[in-house]
């Protein structure tokens, strides 16, 4: 099926009900009341979607173990479109989340074709980023971990070139390094079970990158050696390409179960103790027992020109070390949700859920839901000018960078250890 998105364009818009009706992705409402504490990307509607997120939620509830993973590619300088992934790992780390971020130098290099060099620049200002918004864990460059290439190439063995064209649109004149870099995206998502053990594994992405995550629970399938199936009355673990040893092994677990060609049917023991040791099984007969990714969904903030936030047009975004006249000039110059006078807008009153810059205060720069609320009400009342509320803002943005880039030059050495 073809997917009708690129994950590497940078002018698309994302039709979010298509996607969760035609992919499956479902709405976070439920299963974010399952969390001890809604996060703010949450409770506003920033994450809309998940996949298979009750597996985090249970692991944050129950503090049991979990990983978190997110990649940027090193294409360019981090900006102001890059902070709400940050957020979400961070977020994640400290409920408790193992955190894990790769650099993705091998795409860039691939798909952009960046230096090797420009990719280790520009990687160590995403990883000062990390570091500095408190991101604690496992950071690494994808042309750096041989144990992450082993375990793309073993990914390749379960993908093909006609999946590549119906997922991303492939053609015979993609280079063979741009599926190379795919792979070892799977293979990014994948690692932190490699590297700490088997746990549900949460990947916040944009909607437009869903393409990596199917590709990837696909991929996790097909290297798992059984599937667990509750079959009412019984439980199946039935084999996929298992030796016939470990088919015996999971016989010898369950006393009372009973094993036929290719299957062994298991009743009175409840399926996670039969998940947790079927996978503890596979493991130790070399496989890799992996959890299919989980992952949650973001929408993108507009840029402040409204239209898509993008690193080729200057005006829509603000990169963190940018000089605070150029921030200035380009929060001042935003498009709003005003009316086209100020009559009609003490009259009217604006429109905040049209205005990117009440978004970059939804988003990044209100952490407090009543100041945010307030911000609403004299908006929508007529009694805030747009002029006003930019003056404002840009107070907010001027502070909170001037906090980030005192503490990314605090945190660069741990940047340059990666």
């Amino acid at each position: 099926m073809q997917s009708g998105m690129n994950p590497w364009s940078s002018n698309q818009t994302v039709d979010v009900d298509r996607l969760f009706a035609e992919f499956g992705i479902e709405p976070v409402g439920e299963v974010a009341r399952g969390l001890p504490e809604v996060p703010p990307f949450m409770r506003r509607g920033v994450v809309v979607g998940h996949r298979d997120y009750g597996l985090i939620a249970d692991a944050i509830r129950n503090r049991t173990p979990f990983h978190v993973l997110t990649g940027f590619m090193p294409s360019g300088l981090p900006h102001l479109g890059h902070l709400m992934v940050m957020k979400e790992v961070v977020w994640h780390v400290q409920q408790g989340g193992n955190g894990y971020v790769a650099i993705a130098d091998r795409e860039a290099h691939a798909v952009r074709g960046i230096s090797w060099e420009k990719c280790r620049e520009y990687g160590k200002e995403y990883l000062k980023a990390l570091y500095a918004l408190g991101f604690c864990g496992t950071t690494y460059y994808q042309s750096r971990n041989d144990r992450l290439k082993d375990l793309a190439f073993e990914a390749s063995t379960k993908v093909n070139f006609s999946e590549l064209t119906a997922i991303y649109g492939f053609g015979p004149e993609t280079s063979l390094s741009h599926a190379v870099s795919v792979v070892t995206q799977v293979a990014d998502i994948l690692f932190p079970q490699l590297d700490a053990g088997p746990a549900p594994t949460v990947v916040p992405v944009g909607l437009d990158q869903d393409p990596h995550i199917r590709l990837t629970r696909d991929v996790a399938y097909k290297l798992r050696m059984f599937t667990v199936e509750d079959r009412g009355d019984h439980i199946s673990v039935r084999s996929k390409n298992a030796p016939e040893a470990a088919l015996e092994a999971v016989h010898r677990t369950f006393s009372g179960s009973k094993k036929y060609a290719g299957h062994v049917d298991v009743t009175g023991v409840p399926m996670a103790r039969i998940e947790d040791a079927v996978r503890g099984i596979e493991i130790a007969r070399g496989g890799f027992g992996f959890y299919l990714p989980s992952s949650t969904y973001h929408i993108f903030m507009p840029g402040l020109q409204g239209g898509k936030m993008s690193s080729s047009v200057p005006e829509s975004l603000f990169g963190f070390y940018e000089p605070e006249p150029s921030v200035r000039k380009k929060i001042m110059g935003a498009l709003t949700g005003g009316r086209m006078t100020l009559e009609e807008q003490r009259r009217l009153g604006g429109e905040p859920g049209a205005c990117p810059v009440f978004l970059l205060n939804l988003f990044h720069m209100l952490e407090d839901d009543r100041e945010l609320a307030d911000l609403r009400r004299r908006c929508e009342g007529g009694e805030l000018t747009c002029g006003q509320c930019k003056k404002e803002t840009y107070e907010r943005v001027q502070a909170f960078l001037r906090e980030l880039r005192d503490k990314m030059d605090a945190v660069e050495h741990l940047a340059e250890e990666v």
